[in-house]
């Protein structure tokens, strides 16, 4: 008796979102740098002139891949108190940052901002506004805002440990070789602050953007 033929798997027709979405792994995986139309065709087995149906170009590609991370971030809702949207926008970008290592220098470096990034813009800038900032005073928050963000992920993903056991060997070798007397503050730090259990590093960044925030918060009423 023959056997019964297996129905084959049908690939979902290609589109421009399922560029972008693969366009999206490969940079999670090898960087922007790594990125081409090649790669891209290889990734959804398909051939390279068929994704000239869905993108213009490469450049094309990059500015939707700044659009979909940026629509990761989370907004403030219009009427929101203004430092708790801020918090909670800078937290989401962060985390956004920590997925996305290779999103830091491109959203820097595209000059078309879609629609997701204006309404990024818009809502940050609306909560501010909202919140008893001149538009003079949310602009300088935005800056100061992002420039702490953006720093610090970019601190961040080039710390040389992921977990606090790593920084705990890490920071083992290094008491082992440092002439403590010389330094004692820095041992001190090591010591009593990173090497207590419990500590991430990524705490910091809430100390920072409370700080941040307090200030901010004092700025505008002057």
């Amino acid at each position: 008796m023959a056997k019964e033929k297996q129905p084959t798997k049908r690939r979902a027709p290609l589109s421009r979102e399922r560029v972008l979405s693969a366009a999206v792994k490969l940079a999670d995986r090898g960087g922007v740098e790594s990125l081409s139309m090649r790669k891209l065709a290889q990734a959804l087995k398909v051939e390279a002139m068929s994704l000239y149906n869905h993108v213009a170009n490469k450049d094309e590609i990059l500015d939707g891949l700044v659009e979909i991370v940026i629509s990761e971030i989370e907004l403030p809702a219009k009427g929101a108190d203004w430092k708790h949207g801020m918090r909670l926008r800078a937290n989401s970008a962060r985390e956004m940052f920590l997925r996305h290592p290779w999103a830091i220098s491109l959203m820097e470096s595209r000059k078309n901002p879609g629609p997701a990034a204006m309404r990024y813009y818009d809502a940050v800038i609306g909560c501010m506004r909202e919140g008893g900032f001149s538009i003079a005073m949310a602009a300088h928050a935005f800056s100061v805002l992002d420039s702490y963000i953006l720093g610090f992920a970019m601190q961040e993903l080039k710390m040389p440990f992921d977990t606090s056991d790593e920084l705990a060997d890490i920071a083992d070798n290094i008491l082992e070789q440092l002439p403590t007397a010389e330094f004692p503050h820095f041992t001190e730090m090591i010591v009593e602050h990173a090497l207590k259990p419990g500590y991430d590093y990524g705490d910091e960044f809430e100390f920072g953007l409370e700080l941040m925030l307090d200030g901010l918060e004092r700025a505008k009423d002057t």
